[in-house]
């Protein structure tokens, strides 16, 4: 056997040198992806919960309901949760999908709801939290993809629609409804910049924010007036994410709550949704719909998705 010829100290200094560089370029990686990602306690809370909606899914079929029914289905499951404001707030600096079964807002309750009964498409094997994870990352960041940068996410309703309807996620039935152009402000967050964690420890997002606002701003918004809510009610289903327009001060028109539709065995169609502490501070199904809208004189009627996936 041939003993291989020994290194030569040069040779030995090259081969030390170029695995040290190695070892650093792994490491650096390592770190910069740890510094990208947020811990797993920290993106999903409510294991409990998650298991109990697993096992209601499979004891009754929900798996064979239409995406809509599904939804509901997963909504009504959650009907007591407590609220929580700012649930989607979890970080200074890392934007992530996140889900809390523990607490949740009207915006993280409609779309855990509809992620949910979107992972049932899947194989029973597949319905974990980091599947959940997935499709809470595919409805609420633009293009269905987080960057892990804070304006990946689609902040405003009007936007998260035009968005999903332009992956064909969901189907905008507001104009075919009814709806009509109404003088269109995006810019909730400016305005109250200091409530946002993100915000408030990175000032620099600021600039940005207020761009992504003027081109939400800039595109025209449609609502079904609270007035002709009652006359539509017949074509709404269970599931469809119902967003509640409002009427500023100023006369201009934005999105302000959102909850979805359920229609009852008497037929009702119902308005469920999280609502806040000053009411009822949990998961609910409210009043009549076309009701519901008149408890607020702000509120001037609604935007209508129907989930499609």
């Amino acid at each position: 056997m041939v003993r291989p010829l020994a290194q030569t100290p040069l040779q030995c200094f090259v081969s030390f040198f170029a695995k040290s560089a190695f070892l650093i370029v792994v490491l650096c990686s390592v770190a910069s992806a740890s510094e990208t990602r947020l811990p797993f306690k920290v993106v999903f809370k409510g294991q409990e919960q998650f298991n109990r909606l697993v096992a209601n899914a499979r004891k009754e079929g929900w798996k064979e309901l239409p995406i809509g029914e599904r939804t509901a289905a997963v909504g009504l499951a959650l009907v007591g949760t407590r609220y929580k404001h700012f649930t989607l707030e979890i970080d200074n600096r890392i934007e992530a999908p996140s889900v809390n079964f523990q607490g949740m807002d009207c915006w993280t309750f409609f779309e855990i709801s509809l992620g949910f009964a979107r992972m049932l498409n899947e194989p029973e094997s597949n319905w974990t939290p980091e599947r959940l994870l997935h499709y809470i990352e595919v409805d609420r960041y633009r293009g269905g993809e987080c960057s892990g940068e804070y304006l990946s996410r689609l902040h405003y309703l009007e936007d998260w629609l035009a968005d999903n309807k332009q992956r064909s996620l969901v189907d905008d039935l507001t104009p075919e409804l009814g709806g009509t152009s109404v003088p269109h402000s995006a810019r909730e967050m400016s305005v109250g910049w200091r409530h946002y964690r993100y915000l408030a420890a990175n000032k620099s997002l600021l600039g940005p924010l207020a761009r992504m606002e003027a081109r939400v701003t800039s595109r025209p918004l449609y609502q079904i007036p609270k007035s002709r809510v009652a006359g539509i009610e017949p074509k709404l289903r269970s599931g469809d994410i119902i967003g509640v327009v409002s009427r500023e001060r100023s006369g201009l028109y934005s999105t302000s709550h959102v909850g979805l539709a359920l229609r009852t065995n008497d037929g009702v169609l119902h308005f469920m949704h999280a609502s806040s502490p000053g009411n009822s501070g949990r998961v609910v199904v409210d009043a009549r719909l076309s009701t519901y809208l008149y408890r607020y004189r702000s509120d001037s009627g609604i935007l209508v998705a129907r989930p499609l996936r």
